[in-house]
């Protein structure tokens, strides 16, 4: 007897528009509004590239992280930067053990897959840079050692506007390993009270709805989308308009 025929209609739960439609659904189940930021961090995600949300505090940038973080999967660290902040509780250093008489090497917080620097911007520029080497080669030296990071790997960084006290400038370096910088804005009026009324319930959470091998497949995918080179030299202009705008 033979197999009927597939029907156009059903869709397969791997495709990659599926798996990213499902994405979407868990992260806005939980981010009210900031619709924008939010499909950004998944296209940054795609593209294999890393973020910059910018806000003033209470803006949900740091849960935007943390449910994109939650929703795919992986291993998700967190580093608070603050002025105190020193190099090595970012990316690690060697210690001496005593037992052993050998020094050996603690990696830091920036070997997993996703990576919140919350409120960069709070930590001098010496703290700012321990993350150059990381996020353009996707490996760290210490102690003449090179550790490669996990994949895939993003950071996710937040930071407060330059007019707030206490913050630090991000260096032209450490702004450019960024594919995007992300305003966020205030939600209407409508989403703020669905925030509001969210206070007075339990808030849902975000459950792991992709694996590291669909983001994976997913990035793959991205790659061979075919690009026309009218678009890539309109790209270019872009970014030449911008160095000589005149």
């Amino acid at each position: 007897m033979s197999q009927p025929e597939g029907n156009p209609h059903v869709t397969d739960s791997t495709a990659p528009a599926v798996l990213l439609e499902r994405l979407l659904f868990e992260m806005r189940k939980v981010v009210v509004g900031q619709e924008r930021a939010v499909e950004r961090m998944i296209v940054c995600l795609l593209a294999n590239g890393h973020c910059l949300l910018e806000s003033v505090p209470g803006l949900a940038k740091t849960l935007s992280v943390e449910t994109l973080a939650t929703a795919v999967g992986g291993t998700f660290n967190r580093v608070q930067f603050t002025p105190d902040l020193l190099p090595s509780d970012i990316v690690g250093t060697r210690i001496f053990r005593g037992s052993t008489e050998r020094f050996d090497v603690e990696l830091g917080p920036v070997f997993a897959n996703f990576l919140l620097a919350d409120e960069i911007n709070r930590a001098p520029a010496k703290v700012q840079s321990a993350l150059l080497e990381v996020m353009a080669e996707r490996q760290v030296t210490i102690g003449g050692e090179t550790f490669p990071a996990p994949d895939p790997f993003l950071v996710l960084a937040t930071q407060n506007p330059i007019e707030n006290e206490g913050v630090y400038p991000l260096p032209e370096a450490q702004r450019d390993r960024f594919l995007m910088k992300i305003l966020l804005g205030y939600p209407s009026p409508l989403e703020e009270l669905e925030i509001v009324n969210r206070m007075g319930v339990s808030a849902p959470h975000a459950q792991e709805v992709l694996s590291i091998d669909d983001v994976l497949a997913l990035q793959k995918a991205a790659e061979a989308v075919y690009c026309d080179r009218a678009v890539l030299e309109y790209a270019v202009n872009l970014v030449l308009a911008t160095r000589t705008p005149q």
